[in-house]
């Protein structure tokens, strides 16, 4: 019986984050000084997805690095990564879920989370003006 109540206390608490921070998150890009830029994010997880600035995209957590590329009539095109940090709840899985839910939220990418705001610098061209 003891042996059932610590399995079943074990399987609640596996998974932490997955159940606490969830498996996607929602991440802000903005471009100071250039609103209305195209921007193209693109990882292996999620793919490649486009967004108008500024823009409040939900995306999936995952272990990968999101790539941003944005674009604008007389602006220099901007760059920059969205990187994937693993969260810190994730080591309480060790004393809590153990092996099983430290693999589900890295399985899930919950372990995972990105920069919430993101900024894109683009840089205006100088006597540069846009078709209307």
């Amino acid at each position: 019986m003891r042996f059932l109540v610590i399995c079943v206390f074990t399987l609640v608490c596996a998974s932490c984050a997955t159940v606490v921070k969830g498996t996607s998150q929602a991440v802000a890009i903005n471009t100071p000084g250039a609103p209305g830029a195209t921007c193209m994010l693109s990882s292996p997880s999620i793919g490649t997805q486009t967004v108008t600035t500024p823009a409040t995209i939900t995306l999936e957590k995952s272990k990968e690095n999101i790539t941003v590329l944005c674009k604008k009539e007389c602006f220099q095109d901007g760059s920059g990564i969205i990187a994937s940090y693993t969260e810190a709840m994730a080591a309480g899985n060790l004393l809590l879920g153990g092996v099983v839910g430290l693999g589900v939220d890295a399985v899930s990418g919950a372990m995972n989370k990105y920069n919430a705001d993101n900024q894109i610098a683009m840089v205006a061209i100088p006597g540069c003006r846009a078709r209307t």
